[in-house]
């Protein structure tokens, strides 16, 4: 499952582009960002918003159970609150990885 804080016509343009079909691969929309919010994962570094970018979620991956959450993964560095120069945790070799150990 891959949600954003996007709308649901974004959502749905971003699964055409990546070609995800009838993969097991599902794509959703948090506009409002209410899920981004209950999950404590609304990024609240000062430099997106200074440019313009409101609402934006952290970088994570959930690895949860029967919908108990066991472990959360979280790209974000001082000067990358978006995790783009370094995502690795939030990658699937570092989520397998968490998941070995959880």
């Amino acid at each position: 499952m891959v949600y954003c804080v996007n709308d649901p016509a974004v959502m749905q343009a971003w699964a055409k582009d990546q070609k995800i079909g009838l993969s097991m691969i599902k794509f959703y929309s948090d506009a409002a960002g209410d899920l981004t919010k209950a999950l404590d994962m609304e990024m609240t570094h000062p430099g997106p918003p200074s440019v313009g970018i409101i609402g934006r979620s952290k970088r994570f991956a959930i690895y949860a159970v029967d919908g108990e959450i066991r472990a959360v993964n979280v790209s974000e560095g001082p000067d990358d609150p978006a995790g783009d120069g370094d995502p690795s945790a939030t990658l699937v070799d570092a989520l397998i990885a968490t998941i070995k150990s959880a």
